[in-house]
């Protein structure tokens, strides 16, 4: 093992809260990364002294007036902050639209520096927005959340007003200089294990509208894992969103702690230990996630002829094949491993595949089980973060994207829609369930915009030359089937509604509730790749059992429609 940093940062709503209690002003108003306890908690502490404090979070600050200040009513007309884009400042919005149905949210134009202007009735209210412009890793100039301090004395006078470094600023900055400056190899993987462990207080506020969380833990890690890729990629000479990198595994595990932040990061030749949770009882009922056992024992009563593949880190890739004479198909989930609906949707619909007799068809339940485990065990700490660190393989690249041997992961999907002759591979797929932000580096996922909110189930359809009206006819076919669940219907109603009030008009066909993206592919493989994405990665309960009894009725569906199709 190598420690690339081990540090401590001070807590600065402790540090504040000393400052001015030794130093008392007669007012002050401060924005931090914590959540609205112990920002309370300190204000009682300032009042004792004399001190009149307001302190708010710099973390959403609009969606967080309303949550604590002022709910809405009626309708309400919002001015964005006069930088960045005005879709920044939408989506920073979000979910108002969902969590409040019964007020209306008009956005405007902005026109002053950092601040929105909430007019409802015949008041209009300030609201702050906390940023600053700073260059990134990438050596971009982007404008992100930070905190500040605006204090006054006795008589009104302003005394400060400007950023206050955060120790969750403070923290990231050091993680990531900290991995920049490293003397990495020449060749890849760099490492097996990056891991950054941090401890430190922020936010953690579920909300009441779907799985919506504010999280700035959540934050962290997803900032943590893309920024260091992206970092990585640019040191290799390769564009921001490519997929083939392979500097290792990336392990950030954020944790909560309420006092002065930690970090430790570091690298070693052993990958990330193990720890698998308890599992559900069944597969039709199931409210969370498999184990790795149960999805190997499920295949096992599946019967057929069993497939094994190996990943990076040597762990076994399960599949079956079924024999039959209708033309075959290949199942697959999990290649983003913490998009787990799909591996319970798979192996539902390979048991009532095989019960009717249903043809030709392999299942690959769970594509990339190295980054399973990763998922399990960061589950463990926090159940209802993406992990988005679990997404890509054991040596950091998407298995879908390899190129060149040794193909590893990839392989069990190669060698058996080449052995089958299939000429449909459905890849069941998830994506994140709430909000999706790097606010230490930007606001909006890099690379990932379209994806940073819910907009309920969809298709994806990629097709082959020659074969576009067919294509378009089938998915088209197979969103019409997947609308008639109400279940279904209303969940995508009420989400894509949410995207639209924050997003605008969708820039997808949306058929009936459903959305579905259909394009030409010019890569080998099978004529058609059905791809379904479901809101799933932080789910659980009732809201998992219909990601993954949607994800099975998908490929059910997909399967009848394909050979009726071809026939």
């Amino acid at each position: 093992m190598t420690i690339l940093l081990e540090a401590e940062f001070p807590r600065t709503l402790d540090a504040l809260v000393a400052r001015f209690l030794a130093a008392p002003v007669a007012r002050l108003d401060a924005w931090l990364f914590e959540d609205e306890a112990p920002r309370r908690a300190a204000e009682r502490q300032l009042a004792a002294a004399g001190v009149q404090a307001k302190l708010r979070s710099a973390y959403k600050p609009l969606l967080h007036f309303f949550l604590e200040e002022a709910p809405p009513a009626g309708t309400v007309t919002v001015t964005l902050p006069a930088e960045d884009t005005a879709m920044r400042w939408r989506l920073e919005a979000y979910p108002l639209a969902g969590l409040y149905p019964a007020a209306r949210f008009d956005f405007a134009a902005g026109i002053t520096p950092l601040s929105y202007a909430v007019t409802m009735g015949q008041h209009t209210y300030p609201v702050f927005a906390p940023n600053r412009r700073r260059a990134d890793h990438l050596g971009e100039n982007t404008l992100s959340p930070c905190g500040w301090l605006r204090t006054w004395d006795a008589e009104g006078h302003p005394i400060e007003d400007g950023p206050l470094q955060t120790e969750a600023e403070t923290l990231f900055a050091a993680g990531m200089q900290a991995v920049l400056g490293h003397a990495w190899p020449a060749s890849q993987p760099y490492f097996t294990t990056l891991s950054l462990d941090a401890d430190l207080p922020g936010i953690e506020r579920p909300l009441p509208y779907h799985d919506e969380v504010l999280s700035t833990r959540e934050a962290l890690h997803e900032d943590f894992y893309f920024s260091i890729l992206e970092a990585l990629k640019q040191r290799a000479g390769l564009a921001a969103a490519d997929r083939t990198l392979q500097p290792g595994q990336i392990v950030p595990d954020i944790r909560r702690f309420d006092g002065p932040a930690r970090l430790r990061v570091t690298t070693s030749d052993q990958p990330p230990g193990e720890y698998i949770l308890s599992g559900p009882a069944t597969l039709e009922a199931a409210d969370r996630p498999l184990t790795p056992p149960q999805i190997r024992q499920a295949l096992e009563r599946l019967g057929g002829e069993a497939l094994l593949f190996r990943s990076v880190q040597g762990r076994p890739i399960h599949g079956r094949l079924i024999g039959g004479d209708a033309p075959a198909v290949v199942i697959t989930a999990a290649q983003h491993a913490n998009e787990t609906s799909g591996v319970i949707g798979a192996l539902r619909a390979a048991n009532r595949l095989q019960a009717e007799g249903a043809g030709v068809f392999a299942v690959i339940p769970c594509d990339n089980p190295d980054g399973y485990a990763l998922h399990h065990r960061l589950r463990a700490a926090n159940p209802r973060h993406m992990h988005h660190a679990a997404r890509y393989t054991a040596l950091g690249d998407d298995l879908e994207v390899r190129e060149a041997p040794p193909f590893h992961e990839k392989q069990a999907r190669l060698d058996t829609v080449g052995r089958t002759g299939a000429r449909l591979h459905i890849n069941l797929h998830g994506y994140p369930a709430h909000e999706w932000t790097r606010p230490f580096s930007g606001y909006l996922p890099r690379g990932f915009e379209l994806w940073t909110i819910p907009k309920g189930f969809f298709l994806i359809m990629r097709h082959a030359q020659g074969v576009a009206a067919q294509a378009e006819a089938f998915t088209l076919a197979l969103a019409d089937e997947l609308a008639s669940d109400p279940a279904l219907r209303a969940h995508n109603e009420t989400q894509l509604a949410t995207w639209a009030a924050h997003a605008g008009e969708p820039g997808f066909l949306v058929r009936d509730c459903i959305p579905c993206m259909i394009s030409e592919a010019a890569r080998p493989g099978p004529d058609f790749t059905l791809i379904t994405e479901y809101p799933d990665e932080t789910i659980s309960d009732a809201p998992f059992v219909l990601a993954h009894t949607t994800q099975m009725r998908a490929t059910l569906a997909a399967v009848r429609l394909f050979r009726e199709m071809i026939r």
